[in-house]
């Protein structure tokens, strides 16, 4: 079993203040696979004054100093990949194949593009006699969850340490076997003491202290848009910048002049992937009524090839990450089923053959209206959602009627239409004809689903001050 015992501040590892244990279930056997020792505010305390004396030095580090760290990140994080991908199929159910090729190395994917942003990032800009200087925000507070954990982890960590910042981190207690891992990954690369620190333990104790900690500068939150808005509390008071990415319910517009065959296979993998917990997942598509029929089949004949059980073995898609995330699909599925929405494929209960772990099968309904649960909430798990149009404008009427803005699709053979679909949709990350993610392009939402933006040059924005000086240069 693993145990998560200790955490990393200061440069070492430590004894937690309080004696809180958590066991870490295995979601496809149900057995307690480790345990993590729970942090109070106490440890995020101590975290924090770490973090604030090392930013005294790290702010004013060099470019190069920078860089050599993150690339001696890479390096160590090489070494512990199969690690790193074993621990996330055992905490959160990722199959292998999933955890071996995406899961674990976007985590050095994440460092690699903050050293391509890094080396040519202008921290200083002359505007005529005067000087912009953009510097480190200071301690930032990382909140990261259980379903990309690594991905997550990463995303915010490597900008943050690029441009000069501090940070403490806490993973989910769901999942907190990776960043225990990415904790040992820093150490092995020689992060300076007190750049880095990690305290294990559950949102609403530690996340909620590191929120509201005055000593911490800045606080980014990946989770459920109800935990953003709570993080945005408790950090109000100490009016300190507030990075949230949230929840998605994102449109898939298909046109009618889209290649059918590609467009739906496509948007049905990606509802699948890691068993439909991702919050960018194209969950509502919206399809012609008169091409319903044929968009349905083609629907029907991807999600049945969705094998699913082990994990470890060679099943496409594993469980969902807990009992909690099993029971609220199911009754998402069974509350679509009494709103009058028709079953494609899928359904309530396990797949069959399967009578223990948190599996979901793979779940289509059709005739779903807009108004219904299932078609406005989160479900967070392998369920799509197909509604149906007679015009383009009502497509895109009822793709941008919903309380979130992540992310959009659109499917067209005319890249032309479906760029002029792109604009008319609300929200900050558009896939086209089923284009893959980029890690140089900036990721975040509108509305519900947070604010600020993740990746690129743009990642590097939310962790910098904009200073002035006026007469940097005399006449």
């Amino acid at each position: 079993m693993r145990q998560c015992n200790q955490f990393y501040i200061g440069g070492a590892w430590v004894e937690p203040a309080g004696a809180g244990v958590l066991d870490v279930v295995n979601p496809a056997t149900e057995d307690v696979a480790g345990q993590v020792r729970l942090g109070s505010a106490a440890d995020v305390d101590r975290a924090v004054a770490a973090a604030r004396q090392a930013f005294r030095t790290w702010s004013r580090s060099t470019r190069e100093q920078r860089l050599k760290l993150l690339e001696r990140i890479v390096e160590a994080f090489g070494k512990r990949v199969g690690d790193m991908a074993e621990a996330i199929t055992e905490e959160m159910g990722a199959p292998a194949w999933l955890s071996q090729g995406t899961q674990a190395p976007i985590g050095i994917n994440h460092f690699n593009a903050a050293i391509g942003v890094l080396r040519t990032y202008a921290f200083e800009e002359d505007r005529g006699r005067h000087r912009i200087l953009k510097e480190p925000i200071g301690v930032c507070g990382f909140i990261t969850p259980w379903n990309w954990p690594i991905h997550q982890i990463c995303a915010k960590v490597a900008p943050a340490l690029a441009t000069g910042c501090t940070v403490v981190l806490k993973p989910s207690e769901i999942a907190p076997f990776s960043g225990q891992i990415f904790a040992e990954i820093l150490d092995a690369a020689g992060v300076p003491p007190g750049v880095f620190n990690l305290v294990q333990g559950e949102g609403p104790v530690v996340g909620a202290a590191i929120a509201a900690h005055p000593g911490v500068d800045m606080v980014s939150i990946t989770g459920s848009t109800r935990a953003g808005i709570e993080v945005a509390r408790a950090a109000a008071a100490t009016v300190k910048r507030v990075h949230q990415e949230l929840g998605g319910k994102s449109p898939n517009i298909v046109l009618e002049d889209a290649d059918l065959t590609p467009a739906i296979t496509g948007s049905v993998n990606a509802v699948m992937q890691n068993s439909g917990q991702s919050c960018r997942a194209p969950t509502r598509m919206l399809a012609p009524n008169r091409l319903m029929d044929q968009v349905c089949a083609i629907a029907r004949e991807v999600a049945e090839s969705w094998t699913v059980g082990d994990p470890t073995g060679n099943a496409r898609m594993g469980p969902v990450v807990s009992e909690a995330q099993w029971n609220k699909v199911q009754g998402l599925i069974d509350q679509g089923l009494k709103e009058g929405a028709r079953l494609v494929t899928g359904g309530p209960g396990r797949p069959e053959g399967l009578d223990k772990g948190y599996f979901v099968r793979p779940t289509i309904f059709r005739d779903v209206k807009n108004d219904m649960a299932i078609a406005r909430e989160e479900i967070f798990g392998p369920v799509l959602c197909i509604l149906g149009y007679d015009s383009l404008e009502e497509a895109v009427e009822i793709g941008n009627d919903t309380d979130y803005g992540l992310a959009g699709y659109v499917q067209s053979a005319d890249i032309g239409k479906a760029r002029a679909v792109a604009r008319e949709i609300r929200g900050g990350y558009i896939s086209l004809n089923n284009a893959g993610l980029d890690l140089n392009m900036p990721f975040g939402g509108y509305k519900h689903s947070g604010n600020g933006r993740e990746f690129s040059d743009f990642a590097f924005s939310e962790f910098l001050e904009t200073k002035s000086v006026l007469g940097w240069n005399p006449e």
